[in-house]
C-alpha cells in the first residue's frame, strides 16, 4: 500500500493493490453421472469427513432428451453421500434463451439457496446449455456475494465456449448479457455423452466459437476445421471431440495470458463476429441461435476485411465455403432492415453503438488480417458494411439456386 500526499499537503491518498490469483479446472469425460465414474465426487471435496451441500438446476429441455438424469443424479449422490449432500430437488430451468429473459429464475435459486441454507463453501451445479448455465452462474455469483458454481455443460458451444470462462450474464432492456458478474467457476466438467442427442441445428451451431478462436488464432485449427467440414456437419464424433478440446485450450489461455480477463478494457478479441451476432440474435426475437448468430457476424467481418484490403481474396473464399460446408446460413433478412437508416435502432448498425457501450465507451472491433490472425480497429466505414451485407445476401441467393 502507498500513501501519497499532493503538492500542497491538503490531501492524502491511500492506493491499495490486490492481486488475487484463479484456478479451475476443465475435464473432459464420459458417463459423468454412472457411480463408476468418481470425477465429481473428486472435485467436490468433502471437508472434516462432512460432505459438501450441493443445490442442482437442470435444463429442461436437456430432460426432454435424457428423461433419466435426475434419477442419475439422485443414484449418484447416494452412492457419494460421504462426499456429495444433495439438499433440495433438483429446479427445472427452461431452456434456450428464455432462460436469460426471465428475471424471476433468478429469484427462484436465490429463494432455495436461502432456504436449505447454502454457504459460500456449498456448490450450485448448473447442467444444460450456455444460458441456463450462463443464468444460473449469475444467480450463484450473487448469492452470499458468490457461491461455488460448477459448470456441467450439455451443448458444442457450452462445452468448448461459454462455460469455460469467467463470465455470467442474463439480458434486460432488450440488450444481450447487460446484466452480469465475473465469477469463475469452480470447475467445469464436460460430458461427451450429452452431444449424441443434440440437434444437427444445437451440434452445429456450437461449431462456430471453434471457427471464431481458430479465425484470430490459430490458422492449423482452421485448417482442421476447414479440412474437415463434412466430417462435422456429419456428426462425426472424433472430430467433435477435438475441436471441442482444442477450442478450449485456445480460450483459456487467451483468458490467463492476455491480460484483461475481466474486462476492464475495452478489447475483446475472442467477441470477434459478435457485434453484429447479438443484434442479430435480438432482432430474431432470437429464433437465431447464438452460433448461427455468429457465423453471419463472422461471414460480415471477414467480407469487410476483404474489401477493405485487409484480406486476401482466397483466404476470405475459403473462410466462406468452410462455413457453407459445415452448413450455416450467412444472411438472415433481419441484416436488410434499415439498411440505409443506420441510426434506427431496428437497424443492425445499432449494434456498433450498443457493442461500444457493453465494452466501455470505445468502439473495438475484430477484424481479420490473414487466417488465424486478427486486427482490432476502432473505427468503420458504414458504407463499405452495407456492401458486404449485399454480398453476403448474393452468395445465400446464388447457393440457393444450385
Amino acid at each position: 500500500m502507498l500513501i501519497q500526499k499532493n503538492k500542497t499537503d491538503q490531501i492524502q491518498s491511500l492506493q491499495q493493490e490486490v492481486q488475487v490469483n484463479f484456478s479451475y479446472g476443465v475435464h473432459f469425460t464420459r458417463g459423468l453421472f454412472t457411480t463408476s465414474n468418481p470425477l465429481l465426487s473428486e472435485v467436490v471435496e468433502a471437508t472434516n469427513n462432512t460432505a459438501k451441500s450441493i443445490m442442482v438446476a437442470v435444463d429442461a429441455g436437456l430432460l426432454e432428451q435424457h428423461p433419466e438424469l435426475l434419477s442419475q443424479i439422485s443414484n449418484y449422490a447416494n452412492y457419494y453421500a460421504d462426499e456429495l449432500n444433495l439438499v433440495a430437488e433438483p429446479i427445472i430451468i427452461p431452456g434456450g434463451e428464455a432462460a436469460k429473459n426471465n428475471p424471476a429464475l433468478i429469484e427462484q435459486i436465490h429463494r432455495v439457496i436461502e432456504q436449505v441454507g447454502l454457504c459460500r463453501h456449498s456448490y450450485v451445479l448448473a447442467i444444460g446449455g450456455g444460458a441456463v448455465i450462463d443464468m444460473v452462474g449469475y444467480a450463484a455469483a450473487t448469492a452470499h456475494r458468490g457461491v461455488r458454481l460448477i459448470r456441467i455443460p450439455t451443448t458444442v458451444l457450452a462445452q468448448n465456449d461459454s462455460a469455460i470462462g469467467v463470465k455470467n450474464g442474463i439480458n434486460a432492456f432488450g440488450k444481450k448479457n447487460f446484466l452480469g458478474t465475473f465469477a469463475p467457476p469452480y470447475a467445469v466438467l464436460n460430458d461427451f455423452n450429452f452431444l449424441t442427442t443434440l440437434s444437427d441445428r444445437d451440434w452445429r451451431s456450437g461449431i462456430a466459437e471453434a471457427v471464431k478462436v481458430a479465425l484470430i488464432k490459430d490458422r492449423d485449427f482452421f485448417d482442421f476445421i476447414s479440412n474437415n467440414a463434412t466430417k462435422l456437419a456429419q456428426r462425426d464424433a472424433e472430430a467433435m471431440e477435438y475441436l471441442i478440446y482444442r477450442c478450449c485450450e485456445l480460450h483459456l489461455d487467451h483468458i490467463a495470458n492476455y491480460g484483461d480477463p475481466f474486462e476492464m478494457g475495452s478489447s475483446r478479441p475472442l467477441d470477434f463476429g459478435h457485434w453484429a451476432a447479438h443484434k442479430l440474435e435480438h432482432m430474431t426475437n432470437y429464433r437465431l441461435r447464438h452460433g448461427e448468430a455468429v457465423a453471419i457476424g463472422m461471414a460480415l467481418d471477414c467480407t469487410y476485411s476483404y474489401l477493405t484490403g485487409l484480406l486476401n481474396k482466397a483466404e476470405w473464399e475459403q473462410v466462406i465455403t468452410a462455413l457453407k460446408q459445415l452448413g450455416f446460413e450467412l444472411y438472415d433478412p433481419a441484416l436488410g432492415i434499415n439498411l440505409i437508416e443506420e441510426a434506427s435502432t431496428d437497424s443492425i448498425f445499432a449494434g456498433l453503438v450498443e457493442f461500444r457501450e457493453h465494452l466501455g465507451g470505445e468502439l473495438a472491433i475484430m477484424l481479420l488480417k490473414k487466417l488465424g490472425e486478427g486486427l482490432e480497429v476502432n473505427q468503420v466505414n458504414i458504407d463499405i458494411y452495407r456492401k458486404a451485407i449485399l454480398m453476403l445476401q448474393e452468395i445465400e441467393v446464388t447457393t440457393g439456386k444450385e
